[in-house]
């Protein structure tokens, strides 16, 4: 018999969510994804000592203040990172944008294009890369004008609803509806019982999210992410694709156990009917979910400070951990 992760792979899309390129080397995901935590994490590792060299090299020849050349700097360790994993996965990877530009439409295109120019420059063609972009109503208008452009994005911190909602409105390629997060919150916050994959409401957004766009033919890839658990998984066997960590990916792969599948388009049904929101609704919606709200700013600010550590570490200005 099959492992699981094996069989989950004949299902669904498996995506690395890591930037660690020995991790990617044996998993063999189609995909992988990355964050300003995960570049922070990676950072650290002696594999990519020679990157972090040649990123500093690189901002300091385009010039600029402090500022401009940390900013530099990150952008092309971000890429740089991109390369690595595009040598080793068959698929795409997901680089973000700055999450200090969340709340700025024109500022997160412009972002978006210099990271598509940076890897273009190297050669590599803009289909094989997704744009991660915080799911803000500004992110998504700004995905929506990439999109138009030929850019693809991923749309990132997707806790809510209306964030699917106004994301597969905008026609973004790709959403990633946070699961383990929201778990988070429901532990932190209520006394709900949750024993089984089932009874997670982080499982259930993306199932609600999932039957939402099967039923009504949006095209947006519905990519579950930010899992605390295998169970959060296999109760999510047959979503378009999953990122998973490599800890969870391990242990899927020493579990010969059998998975069923739980989503498929043929059996998805959703009683909510299909609708464009206007900002005015997205945003009073949005805000009358607590957990979603709180969870949203808290990435975005969490993001923001691994994002300083980042440049700081990028400038010289402090060590590895």
């Amino acid at each position: 018999m099959s492992d699981k992760l094996t069989t989950l792979k004949s299902m669904t899309e498996v995506v690395a969510d890591t930037g660690d390129i020995e991790a990617i080397a044996r998993f063999k995901p189609q995909d992988a994804t990355t964050n300003p935590s995960l570049l922070l994490k990676a950072a650290a590792l002696p594999a990519y000592a020679g990157l972090l060299d040649t990123a500093r090299e690189q901002a300091q020849r385009a010039g600029g203040d402090s500022a401009t050349q940390q900013a530099a700097c990150c952008d092309h360790f971000a890429v740089a990172v991109g390369l690595e994993i595009l040598a080793l996965v068959p698929g795409r990877v997901s680089t973000e944008v700055d999450a200090r530009l969340s709340f700025d439409t024109a500022a997160t295109i412009e972002k978006a294009k210099r990271l598509i120019g940076l890897y273009e420059e190297a050669g590599v063609d803009r289909q094989r890369i997704l744009i991660k972009i915080a799911s803000t109503w500004e992110g998504i208008q700004a995905a929506r004008q990439l999109e138009q452009d030929g850019i693809n994005c991923n749309l990132t911190l997707l806790f809510g609803f209306e964030q699917a909602q106004a994301c597969a409105d905008a026609g973004a390629f790709l959403i990633s509806p946070f699961v383990g997060r929201i778990l988070d919150w429901y532990n932190a916050n209520t006394d709900l019982d949750i024993r089984s994959g089932e009874d997670d409401p982080g499982v259930q957004s993306v199932r609600r999210i999932y039957q939402y766009y099967k039923q009504h033919e949006y095209e947006t890839v519905v990519m579950g992410a930010s899992f605390r658990n295998t169970g959060e998984i296999e109760a999510l066997a047959g979503c378009d694709r999953l990122t998973i960590s490599p800890a969870l990916l391990e242990e899927l792969a020493n579990d010969n156990a059998a998975l069923p599948r739980v989503l498929s388009p043929e059996t998805a049904q959703s009683d909510i009917p299909r609708s464009a929101l206007t900002e005015g609704q997205f945003r009073l919606g949005f805000n009358d979910d607590a957990m979603a709200t709180e969870k949203l700013a808290e990435g975005i600010r969490n993001f923001i400070a691994d994002q300083l550590k980042l440049e700081q570490l990028l400038a010289g200005n402090v060590k590895a951990a």
